[in-house]
């Protein structure tokens, strides 16, 4: 298993590998002691989402509707959605923006979700939102799952490929955690179908 990438991809990756691990580096010396969950050991993460990001518009992928459990959620909310860094310091700095700027029910930083219109490299468009989600980890699974059918729904996507669920799970949740299985029992019943889920 080993792509034959061109090596302006190549270098892309490593690019994004970077920018994960600086971001990473960054908070555990500017805010050491602060309570949060790393991305540290899986930066590739971050090239992971971008690769499908960049390819979504040119399949015809509007909105991707990400939901993800806490570790890595910052960096995703830097490097992927492109949540400007002073928003993201502010809240370690506990000086939080208007309630109107935020997704979210004004929880802690590892709790809120975000929305961002990302430009792609072919020039093309895809809006993304991380959605807000508790502390009871993929909770937030069948939500996003739900917000892709509902936006399927309103905008008339019979064929339910405009909008994407990517779900992206804990290293155990798949076997360990109830409310995976549960979700991906939905797929096949036809008033949940969203055309299927990207789970990472």
């Amino acid at each position: 298993n080993h792509p034959n990438l061109p090596l302006r991809q190549k270098y892309r990756v490593l690019y994004m590998i970077h920018q994960a691990e600086l971001f990473e580096k960054f908070l555990h010396t500017k805010y050491v002691g602060q309570k949060r969950f790393s991305l540290e050991g899986g930066e590739t993460l971050i090239p992971i989402l971008d690769a499908i990001v960049e390819k979504g518009p040119s399949l015809g992928v509007k909105e991707f509707i990400l939901g993800m459990a806490h570790r890595g959620r910052l960096n995703v909310l830097a490097n992927t959605l492109r949540k400007p860094f002073e928003e993201i310091f502010n809240e370690f700095e506990d000086m939080y923006l208007p309630e109107s700027t935020r997704d979210g029910d004004g929880d802690v930083k590892y709790h809120m979700g975000f929305s961002a219109d990302i430009k792609t490299n072919d020039g093309g468009s895809v809006h993304l939102s991380l959605a807000a989600n508790p502390s009871h980890l993929e909770a937030v699974n069948p939500v996003v799952e739900g917000r892709v059918r509902a936006k399927q729904r309103k905008h008339g996507d019979t064929e339910r490929g405009s909008g994407v669920p990517l779900l992206i799970h804990g290293d155990a949740a798949m076997a360990g955690q109830g409310i995976v299985m549960e979700t991906m029992n939905l797929a096949n019943l036809h008033g949940y179908r969203t055309g299927g889920t990207v789970h990472i």
